[in-house]
């Protein structure tokens, strides 16, 4: 046997380079598309069938079948899709990631890429370096493109030839002359394959590979396949152990969903496979049979099997479509949503980072919606502790404090996660400016989370000394929280929406009448406690807390010039300017 060590590491290494190649290609045409591969999930999933179609072109965009089921999980948890919604776009993407193995068996062994790959990266590598993001993004897909076509020449080249190392052949040869059994025994190693490589584009293209160089047939090289739509699913709930429920339920579908198709198809592939046969050798340039492995018909057995791989996942999703709801129930049966534990840990962010920056940062938005209204629900409990006299005081101010607490924690979290997102390289500088503003942001949500706390606990001291305020002035603090929940209410609209839809005019114009009410109020203030219309200690409590919810309102208008990631030029302190 010539083939050493020396050449197994090459093999690794251009392995290595064409996973590099797909994952560039990948990122760069994320990039082109941006924020719009939100908008196609979010606007094209009413029902399954759309849900199919969005699952496909979304794939195909991204070339990763992964985040276009990341996507669709984060928005599950978002509540954009539902459940069964989603099964439908997890259906698409299992389709549309059969196109990388159309790719790779029209360019890869029809025609002489390579040459082409070397000129485009030529073409393109020197706008990598461009000011202009769009055009920089084009580049790096291109870029990657080039280099994934590479290595995969580079893998061809690598792999032990059959005719020199016969020991090769002999060994495949061995595990598949027992029939039926060998195709179940090579689905397990497709299934393996695509767990070792962590990609199953990769494995597809290996398996390509050893298809074109006679080192498996056709049925076996059909059997790997099938096992790479199994080993797919294993790596994503692999991923999900330490993710929320949607995503493991995501999961859990993906796997029985693909694991069905691949019995099914267990169950009639050697006539499916002459069918296959037959369509090609009506179709190809070559008339003979892909199902003997003869040299001249090898090129023909890549599109072959990328023909099959294409119309499993097709068949797969038409005979399984009516069943979908079926398969739901059995997920949530085995995988059901717990209630909730009382502790607040972030919702929307599934484990790790997505592998778009901007859909990253549309997660971590997620999360700040979710703490914005806890915000607000502090201030419904601040306002029962204030002015219902059958409310239940002590677990009011348990509520507030678990919230305060929660919004601590909430706000490490999210902040770790949008540093790790900002430690993407190259990232533009729209992006990097986001994150700013919501660093920013959750700092002034988890401020006013803390005046809240404040607030409480002086009404716990007040109630502790038993006075009480006036009807003029409870009915004045009644104005001043109404006016700080309708700020927080426009705040947490603003939240939910993009930087361009954000109404400032609004903001800046409750923002002052909060300072308007807070004026009229200190003033009517200083004239009871001149009158002697209430105790010192209770006008002190009095203006202590109207103070505290006018910074409230300070930092809740700072929150809507983070979410329209622009700054008021006037700056304000107790309502002037200066």
């Amino acid at each position: 046997m010539s083939y050493s060590f020396f050449d197994f590491l090459q093999l690794i290494g251009a392995l290595g380079i064409f996973i590099f190649g797909m994952k560039v290609f990948s990122e760069g045409l994320q990039k082109i598309a941006g924020s719009r591969l939100k908008g196609i999930l979010a606007g094209m999933t009413r029902n399954r069938a759309a849900g199919v179609v969005t699952g496909f072109g979304t794939t195909a965009i991204t070339q990763s079948s992964t985040t276009t089921t990341v996507m669709t999980v984060s928005f599950v948890n978002a509540g954009l899709l539902t459940f069964v919604q989603s099964t439908g776009v997890i259906m698409g993407a299992n389709i549309g990631t059969t196109i990388t193995a159309w790719m790779v068996a029209l360019f890869g062994f029809k025609f002489q890429i390579t040459p082409i790959a070397l000129a485009v990266i030529g073409i393109f590598f020197a706008f990598l370096f461009s000011g202009n993001s769009r055009l920089r993004n084009i580049a790096e897909a291109m870029v990657g493109f080039g280099i994934l076509f590479i290595g995969l020449e580079f893998i061809k080249g690598a792999v032990p030839d059959i005719n020199t190392n016969p020991e090769i052949f002999s060994f495949l040869d061995s595990y598949s002359n027992y029939g039926y059994l060998s195709l179940v025994l090579f689905v397990v190693v497709g299934a393996v394959l695509t767990l070792l490589t962590q990609s199953s584009s990769a494995a597809t293209t290996i398996t390509l590979v050893m298809l074109f160089e006679g080192w498996v047939s056709f049925p076996i090289a059909a059997a790997m396949i099938l096992g790479e739509n199994i080993g797919t699913t294993v790596t994503a709930n692999i991923a999900a152990m330490a993710g929320n429920v949607y995503a493991k339920q995501a999961a859990r579908f993906h796997f029985f969903f693909n694991v069905i198709g691949v019995i099914w198809m267990l169950l009639i592939i050697l006539p499916f496979l002459h069918l296959i046969d037959f369509i090609v050798q009506h179709f190809a340039e070559n008339s003979l049979s892909v199902m003997g492995g003869e040299v001249e018909s090898r090129a023909n057995a890549t599109l072959a099997l990328s023909l099959f791989h294409t119309s499993f996942n097709i068949l797969n999703v038409l005979i399984l479509f009516a069943f979908v709801p079926l398969l739901v129930r059995f997920v949530e049966y085995i995988q059901p949503v717990r209630g909730s534990t009382g502790d607040f840990h972030l919702r929307y962010i599934s484990t790790g980072l997505m592998t778009s920056p901007g859909l990253s940062i549309e997660q971590a938005n997620k999360e700040i919606q979710h703490f914005s209204s806890i915000v607000e629900e502090m201030h419904q409990i601040t306002n029962e502790l204030l002015f219902d006299p059958k409310a239940d005081t002590k677990t009011l101010l348990g509520k507030i404090k678990k919230y305060e607490e929660a919004t601590d924690q909430l706000e490490i979290e999210i902040s770790d996660y949008l540093v790790r997102i900002s430690e993407h390289t190259n990232m533009e500088h729209d992006l990097t400016e986001r994150i700013r503003f919501l660093q920013t942001m959750i700092n002034d949500l988890e401020r006013i989370a803390d005046i809240y706390y404040q607030i409480a606990k002086l009404t716990e001291r007040f109630d502790g000394t038993g006075s009480g305020w006036p009807e003029t002035a409870l009915q004045e603090m009644a104005r001043m929280m109404g006016s700080v929940g309708r700020a927080i209410q426009s705040m947490k609209k603003h939240v939910g929406q993009t930087p361009e839809d954000v109404n400032l005019d609004e903001s800046l114009e409750l923002e002052q009448q909060i300072d308007r009410v807070r004026d009229e109020c200190r003033d009517n203030h200083y004239a009871r406690l001149e009158a002697g219309e209430y105790p010192t200690r209770a006008g002190v409590t009095f203006i202590d807390m109207l103070n505290r919810l006018e910074r409230i309102g300070d930092h809740i208008l700072n929150v809507n010039e983070s979410a329209a990631g622009r700054r008021l030029k006037a700056m304000r302190i107790d309502g002037q300017d200066y």
